[in-house]
Formats: C-alpha cells, sequence, structure tokens
C-alpha cells in the first residue's frame, strides 16, 4: 500500500495548491510539469537554514524567512494608479524618456500601461497562451538559466510561476529597447515571487532598469520578495541592465539573476540595494560564447541592523572573454555586509581578461562586513586580478577639509558621497544616474564618519592576483 509523500512545508503547499487549481486548465502541460517539479524540489531541499557547510549561505541566516508566516495569496487591495502617485518619487512609475517601455507588478499583480508592445515587452501569461514564436522562446528560456535544483529560492520562485515580465528581442532587431519595469509591494505579512525572462536575440540592443520598491517605508510593514530573472544574451548582442533594491525597512528579499553570453556579446550590470532587514541578490554570469564579456558594478548601504549578502560569480567557458568585477559597500550602525564574489576560468578558456574588487566604508565600529574574492584559474594564458577592502577615513582628511572651512558634517556626507559615485559614474543613462545619485545621495544625507577613530582598521585589507 502505498503513500503519500509528506508535506515539509505546509503553509506554502496551500497556496501552492490553489495555484494549481486556479490555473487549471489554462496553463501548457510544460508551465504544469515545470511547477510541479520545482515544487518537489524546493519541499525536499527546504530552506539553507544550515550554519555548517552551506558555504554559499554561511554568513546569511535565513531562519526568519524560513519560519514566517507570509501568505502568497494576499493581495493589497488598493487602486494601484493613486498607490504609484502616492509614491511619488520613490518608484521610476514612467520610466526616464519618452521612449522608455514600462512595465509594473503590484504585489504581484501587473499593470499593463497603453507603452508596452506586446511581443517585444509584455507579461508572461499571453506568451504561453498561444503557440507562437514568442511562447516557443519561453519555453525554451524559462528555468533553463535558474535551474530549479541549483537553490531553494529558485524552486519555490518557478512553483509559484503566474506571470511575469517577458521580454523578448528577435534577431537583427533595429530597435534599441529601454524598459522600466518596477515591482512594487503594498502588502504587509505576504509573499510575492516576482519572475522576468529578458531574451536578446543576435545583434540586438536592450537597456533595462528593474526596481523592487516598498511606497510605505516610513511604516516598514514585513513582508518576503522572492525574485527570479533570467537572461539570454544573443550574439553580438548588447544588454545593460540595472537593478535596484529599494525595499521596507523590515521586509526579507532574495534575489537570483542568472545571465547566459553567447560569442561576442556584452551584459552591463549596475546593481543598487539599500534598505531591507535581510536582503541578498545572487548574481552569476556564464561566458558561454567566444569574445564575450561583461562588467558588473555594484553599491550596497546598510545602516541598523540591516544586512546585505551580495553573490557573485562569473564563469569564463570560451577563450578571450573579459570580466570587470566592482562593488562598494557603506555600513553604519549594528548592520552586517556580505560579498562573496568568484570567478572561474576554465582550462579552454584562455586570453581571458578578468578583474574583481570588493571596497567598503565602515561608518560605525559596530557594523561588519565578510569579503571572500576569490580566483578559479584553469588556464595558463590569462590575464586575472582580484581584492578587497573594509576601512574608513581618518581624521587626517577630515581635518584638511575642516581646515579649508568645512564642518565636520558637510565633510563627511562629502567623502561618503564621492566613494559612493564612483559606482553610480558608471551607469550610463543620464537619467537613471540622476536619480540613483538623488537617491543615495537622500538616504546618506545626515551620516558621520568624523567619530571613527584615528587611521584605526576595521578589518584587514588584502589583495591577489594571477
Amino acid at each position: 500500500m502505498s503513500t503519500a509523500p509528506a508535506i515539509n512545508h505546509p503553509s506554502y503547499y496551500a497556496d501552492y495548491q490553489n495555484l494549481r487549481e486556479q490555473l487549471s486548465g489554462t496553463s501548457p502541460a510544460w508551465l504544469n510539469d515545470l511547477r510541479a517539479s520545482a515544487w518537489e524540489s524546493f519541499d525536499a531541499r527546504g530552506f539553507p537554514t544550515a550554519r555548517r557547510g552551506n558555504e554559499p549561505w554561511k554568513y546569511t541566516n535565513v531562519r526568519p524567512i524560513a519560519q514566517g508566516q507570509f501568505d502568497s495569496a494576499q493581495t493589497g487591495g488598493r487602486d494601484p494608479v493613486q498607490l504609484l502617485l502616492a509614491a511619488g518619487n520613490r518608484v521610476p512609475s514612467t520610466g526616464f524618456e519618452p521612449e522608455w517601455l514600462n512595465l509594473m507588478f503590484v504585489d504581484g499583480k501587473p499593470i499593463v500601461t497603453p507603452e508596452t508592445r506586446p511581443g517585444i515587452v509584455d507579461t508572461l501569461a499571453p506568451a504561453w497562451a498561444a503557440a507562437t514564436e514568442a511562447s516557443a522562446a519561453a519555453q525554451e528560456n524559462l528555468g533553463r538559466h535558474a535551474a530549479i535544483g541549483e537553490d531553494a529560492f529558485v524552486a519555490l520562485n518557478t512553483a509559484f510561476l503566474n506571470d511575469g515580465a517577458y521580454v523578448r528581442l528577435p534577431d537583427n532587431y533595429d530597435e534599441e529597447v529601454f524598459l522600466n519595469l518596477v515591482y512594487v509591494q503594498d502588502s504587509p505579512d505576504s509573499a510575492t515571487f516576482p519572475r522576468t525572462l529578458i531574451v536578446a536575440g543576435r545583434n540586438t540592443r536592450l537597456t533595462v532598469f528593474e526596481s523592487y520598491v516598498s511606497v510605505d517605508p516610513e511604516n516598514a510593514p514585513q513582508y518576503f520578495t522572492n525574485a527570479v530573472t533570467e537572461v539570454a544574451v544573443g550574439e553580438g548582442a548588447h544588454v545593460t541592465h540595472y537593478r535596484l533594491m529599494n525595499e521596507s525597512r523590515s521586509a526579507y528579499h532574495v534575489g537570483t539573476t542568472r545571465v547566459t553570453q553567447a560569442r561576442d556579446s556584452s551584459y552591463e550590470s549596475g546593481s543598487f540595494a539599500m534598505g531591507c532587514a535581510l536582503g541578498r541578490h545572487d548574481l552569476s554570469v556564464l561566458l558561454d560564447g567566444t569574445g564575450a564579456g561583461c562588467s558588473l558594478n555594484g553599491l550596497y548601504l546598510t545602516d541598523n541592523s540591516e544586512h546585505m549578502d551580495n553573490l557573485v560569480s562569473i564563469d569564463h567557458a570560451h577563450p578571450h572573454g573579459s570580466s570587470r568585477l566592482y562593488y562598494k559597500g557603506i555600513l553604519d550602525g549594528r548592520s552586517r555586509a556580505v560579498f562573496g564574489g568568484t570567478v572561474l576560468v576554465r582550462e579552454d578558456a584562455q586570453k581571458t581578461d578578468a578583474q574583481q574588487t570588493d571596497k567598503n566604508l565602515i561608518l560605525s565600529d559596530r557594523a561588519e562586513v565578510d569579503s571572500k574574492p576569490s580566483l578559479l584559474i584553469y588556464a595558463d594564458d590569462v590575464k586575472c586580478g582580484h581584492g578587497a577592502t573594509a576601512g574608513h577615513i581618518d581624521e587626517d582628511t577630515l581635518f584638511y577639509m575642516q581646515s579649508r572651512g568645512i564642518d565636520p558634517q558637510t565633510a563627511s556626507q562629502i567623502l561618503i558621497h564621492a566613494f559612493a559615485s564612483e559606482i553610480i559614474e558608471t551607469v550610463g543613462h543620464e537619467l537613471v544616474r540622476e536619480y540613483l545619485d538623488r537617491l543615495f545621495l537622500d538616504t546618506v544625507s545626515g551620516k558621520s564618519i568624523a567619530g571613527m577613530g584615528r587611521g584605526r582598521p576595521v578589518s584587514p585589507e588584502s589583495q591577489g592576483g594571477a
């Protein structure tokens, strides 16, 4: 006599079953099978709460997420348009130029604007509703780059895959596309599972600004965002991808981005993060073609008891690839940041040029950063290097500025802003750059480094190369 398998996560299972019933008869068989496999993988694996033998999560404790009670079926009920208007400049709801396309989701529900272009930029649901080239591309790529077997959060997101953002540029599409993609969370004690699929065909150009925001940060609602983004960059294509995590101070955000690049393609990434009780972004890029290159930049701010984790990996699988990884962190209060950067150069990836750097500015002697850059090199004709620093600006620098008539508070803010600006200046689009600069300037306003001890390092500096 057979018995039904044990259900290890009953609250999520109930919501998963409800979703299955809602979508019964409307989803294609391949998607139903993908969801079912994802649920089985998540339920068997569970959240990565182990503290030993769990290197990717060694410095980040996800027990608050695992033990939290989040209703994945909850919706806010407020009018989305009024909600976005009330959010003001916090939500870039209208893009940055008239030619930008806009696609917004509130509590996981899409708001399709007139600027959305079906067949190029749309939600995922219409793509799998009919047998088209767009549907075939979605089936080919969903779950291929972010595999359900590699991570519990990816599996959980895929199990709840219902809708999401879908960008597909056909080969040789001659118009550069700009997309403003906004995921807004409005409901407390809820879980949402944003899903984004980007397929850039051969010789295409695409810029995406992907943001995750709360419209009511002052009341600091608690919720859980589990986001997955898959990016396929075709031969000779160029994708610029900016990502902003600007959630509630009590929120939990786990984001996964998986990128696969073909021959002679380029991928530029700018990752910006602030707020969040616990935030994590796991970014992995596979250079799966000769001559492919990527540039990954990031800036993160933490304060109070916030925790921010950036896990970044680059896989050089073919010759003549190049990569640049440059992240910076600003830490205050009792906050903690984690940076793990890995560059893998496979045996056949000769003539690889890879550099990675992580720098952190500590504003409080109670803040802490764990930085672990690493190189795994199996080729012998490469140019690679890495380094990490953590410390603060000593009193001599502040004294010099004060001797020029600048008060200590203003001097501190100038130095903090200058530290952050090096990453913000890598943003190529002027209006996006100005928006991020204002956002970070408002965030660091009032912070001070004047109280730190003279020349006293917070943690040792390490440098390495090959």
